[in-house]
């Protein structure tokens, strides 16, 4: 039954940058507007200034691109930086804190030399969400994949380009005349 199906959806890239590297852009919610189609800017509030679990934020976005335009309260739920394990987590729930409407985030894991980051979201699970995931799940669900697809595709062509000066900037000694 529709109802029992998982409220969300997910979208993953591969990187050509480190663990590390993709934690940073994923967790620092002031560069969203530069990646995301919806959430053109956000900014730390309450005292936050940076990725710890409670930590808040608002996200001003424009619905699908067009509108209407509104400020959403965010609370960080999980911060996990990559460690030893060299996987991580960046996670938030959009909405009031005694009622989240539904939580994002990224999972980032190292894959063939490069990051695999998969974007995420989870309708909360609330007889309501689920009446209007029963109604419209279909049409937003592919929406918010574009959106994800767009967002990483973003944030995987400003590590290229980092990667790519690095890169440039280092010169083969081994190739220098002597």
């Amino acid at each position: 039954m529709d109802l029992m199906k998982p409220l969300g959806g997910e979208v993953s890239v591969h990187m050509k940058a480190t663990v590390e590297e993709v934690w940073a852009l994923v967790s620092d919610v002031t560069r969203i507007g530069e990646f995301s189609p919806e959430t053109f800017e956000a900014q730390w509030t309450h005292g936050a200034t940076g990725p710890v679990v409670g930590a808040r934020f608002r996200g001003h976005v424009r619905r699908n691109g067009v509108g209407p335009v509104y400020w959403t309260p965010c609370t960080v739920t999980k911060a996990v930086e990559p460690g030893t394990n060299a996987e991580g987590v960046f996670e938030f729930a959009v909405g009031l804190d005694a009622n989240p409407l539904n939580t994002w985030g990224y999972r980032i894991q190292p894959e063939n030399g490069g990051t695999r980051v998969t974007e995420y979201f989870r309708l909360t699970p609330a007889w309501y969400m689920r009446g209007y995931w029963l109604v419209l799940g279909r049409l937003c669900g592919k929406t918010n994949e574009r959106g994800m697809r767009t967002t990483l595709e973003r944030m995987k062509a400003v590590l290229d380009r980092k990667s790519t000066r690095l890169n440039s900037s280092h010169t083969d000694i081994s190739r220098m005349p002597s």
